[in-house]
C-alpha cells in the first residue's frame, strides 16, 4: 500500500502510475473538508492559475517533457489532450473538464481509495509502505511544519499570482481580432469551437488580440503603475517567481518591459491597420464552450476594484465582466537539493517521496512529471524493486537531476529548459536542429529506460495525442 498526501497534479499522477502497476493506493485530499484561498472546487488536479500547459512542440523543452510523459502512460497528459482548447502552438485545456476527467479516472480505478481528509503529520514511511507527499504550494500549516522539521531549516517560499478571466460575450469583438503569432494554430481539428470573432464567419488563429496604440499603451502603463495593490504579509521578505511575475511588477521595471513581455506584438498583424500593433493583450480560450477567456500573462496583485478599473482600459474590454479576478498567494517549497535524490525519494528516509511544486519544481507539467516518477518509484519500492531515476539525457531525468543536485544555498524553483539537458555531441548547427537532436536522443533513451517496464509500454500504446513530429 502506498499513501499519497495531496490530490493535485503530482499526487493524482503518482496515484495513477502506482495503481497501473498493481499497487494499492490510499490518496488523501483535504478539500472540501479544508479549502484554500485559490481553489474553487473539490475536484482532484484542479488548475488554479492558468489553463495552459505551455508549448507542445518537441523543439520546446516542456513539449519534450509532455511527450515523455505520454509515452509513460501519463493520466494528466491523456486527459489534457482530451480536453484541449485552441491555444496556438501550446496545450491549453478546459480547466473544469480537465479536473473532472482526472477525478473520474481516479475514482474509477479499483486500486485507488480516495480519502477526503486533512493529513496533519507526515505519515510513517517504509519500503513496504511508501509515502508520497505531494501537497503542492499551498501546503497546510500543520503539514508544512512537519516538512520544516524534516528539512532541518526554514522552508522556502515565494509569491505567485493568478490571471483574471473574462466572460466572452462581454468582449467588444469590434475592437479585437483573432490570430495566433505568426499564424500558428492549435492542431486538433475536432476543436472548432469558438473560432468566430465579430460578425463574420470563422477566422484564423486561436487567440483574441486586443491591440493598443502608443497612446493607449502609455495610459494603461501609467494606470497600472499607480494602481493600489492588495496587502501581502511578509511582502518585503518574499520573492516572486520570475516566470510568473505580476504585470504591475513588470511594469515598474520599465515603460517598455510589458511590450517585450506578455504584451509583445511580434508576429501579429492588426487586420484593421494592416500593421503590427504597438502592444497587444492576448486572450486565451479557457473552456471548450468558449464562453470564458483568460488574459495571457496578466497575473496581478492589484486590489479587485483596481483590476476592474485598469483592465477595462484595454481595448475591447471596456465593458468586460470578470468571471474571476486575479489574486496573489504564497507558494511553499522545500530546499530539494539538501533533501531529495533524483528518484524523488528523501535521502534520509528512502520510503518517503516528495513531489510536485512543494519539491521545488515550477509549472503544471513539471509538477505532474515529478509525481509520475515518484509514483513509478514508490510502486517499485513497494514491489521489492529498486527505484530508478530516468536518464539525465531525458527531460524527466534532467528535471530530477536539477532538483537533487542544484546549489542548495541558492536554490530556486525552475521550469524544464533545454539548458538542463546535456548537449548532443556533434549536434547540427542551428538552434531548432540542435533541439530536435536532443529530443530524438531523449525519446530513444527513455524507450531504453522503460524497456523493463511492460506496464509503461502497454499504457503508451493506448495513449492518445502526442507532440508534433
Amino acid at each position: 500500500m502506498i499513501r499519497i498526501v495531496g490530490g493535485g497534479l503530482a499526487g493524482s499522477e503518482a496515484a495513477w502510475q502506482a495503481a497501473r502497476r498493481g499497487v494499492p493506493v490510499s490518496l488523501h485530499e483535504m478539500r472540501p473538508v479544508r479549502s484554500t484561498a485559490v481553489h474553487r472546487t473539490d475536484r482532484l488536479a484542479e488548475l488554479v492559475c492558468s489553463n495552459s500547459f505551455r508549448g507542445d512542440s518537441l523543439e520546446n523543452a516542456v513539449g519534450l517533457l509532455k511527450e515523455e510523459m505520454r509515452r509513460l502512460g501519463s493520466l494528466v497528459m491523456r486527459v489534457g489532450d482530451e480536453t484541449r482548447v485552441p491555444a496556438g502552438g501550446a496545450l491549453a485545456v478546459d480547466r473544469e473538464r480537465f479536473a473532472a476527467g482526472v477525478t473520474a479516472a481516479l475514482e474509477a480505478e479499483p486500486l485507488i481509495a480516495i480519502h477526503r481528509e486533512e493529513v496533519q503529520r507526515i505519515p510513517e514511511a517504509s519500503a513496504a509502505s511508501p509515502v508520497v507527499v505531494a501537497t503542492g504550494p499551498l501546503t497546510s500549516p500543520d503539514l508544512a511544519a512537519g516538512l520544516t522539521a524534516l528539512v532541518g531549516r526554514e522552508q522556502l517560499y515565494f509569491f505567485d499570482a493568478i490571471s483574471p478571466i473574462v466572460l466572452a460575450d462581454s468582449i467588444d469583438r469590434s475592437r479585437v481580432f483573432r490570430a495566433s503569432r505568426r499564424g500558428r494554430r492549435e492542431r486538433t481539428k475536432e476543436l472548432a469551437v469558438g473560432r468566430t470573432c465579430g460578425a463574420g464567419g470563422e477566422e484564423e488563429g486561436d487567440y483574441l488580440n486586443c491591440p493598443m496604440t502608443p497612446e493607449e499603451y502609455h495610459r494603461f502603463h501609467a494606470a497600472l503603475t499607480t494602481a493600489e495593490l492588495a496587502e501581502l504579509h511578509d511582502f518585503d521578505r518574499t520573492p516572486y517567481f520570475e516566470g510568473c511575475l505580476p504585470i504591475e511588477v513588470m511594469a515598474h521595471r520599465g515603460v517598455d518591459t510589458l511590450r517585450f513581455g506578455p504584451m509583445k506584438p511580434v508576429g501579429l498583424t492588426d487586420p484593421v491597420t494592416g500593421r503590427q500593433p504597438y502592444a497587444v493583450v492576448q486572450l486565451r480560450q479557457d473552456n471548450l464552450a468558449a464562453d470564458h477567456f483568460s488574459l495571457v500573462g496578466f497575473q496581478t496583485q492589484l486590489k479587485w476594484p483596481e483590476q476592474r478599473r485598469v483592465l477595462r482600459m484595454i481595448p475591447g474590454l471596456e465593458q468586460a465582466e470578470f468571471v474571476r479576478l486575479g489574486m496573489i498567494h504564497r507558494n511553499t517549497y522545500i530546499n530539494a537539493p539538501s533533501l531529495l535524490a533524483p528518484t524523488w525519494q528523501t535521502r534520509a528516509r528512502p520510503g518517503l517521496f516528495i513531489a510536485g511544486q512543494v519539491s521545488g519544481v515550477e509549472g503544471y507539467v513539471e509538477s505532474a512529471a515529478s509525481g509520475l516518477v515518484a509514483g513509478l518509484n514508490a510502486a517499485a519500492l513497494a514491489r521489492g524493486e529498486e527505484p530508478r531515476a530516468p536518464p539525465r539525457t531525458t527531460a524527466l531525468g534532467a528535471l530530477a537531476h536539477y532538483v537533487s543536485h542544484a546549489d542548495p544555498s541558492h536554490y530556486q524553483p525552475t521550469n524544464i529548459a533545454f539548458g538542463l539537458i546535456p548537449v548532443v555531441a556533434g549536434a547540427p548547427r542551428g538552434r531548432q536542429a540542435r533541439r530536435r537532436a536532443v529530443a530524438e536522443r531523449a525519446l530513444a533513451d527513455l524507450a531504453a529506460w522503460r524497456g523493463g517496464d511492460p506496464e509503461a509500454s502497454a499504457a503508451a500504446a493506448l495513449q492518445t495525442g502526442g507532440a508534433a513530429q
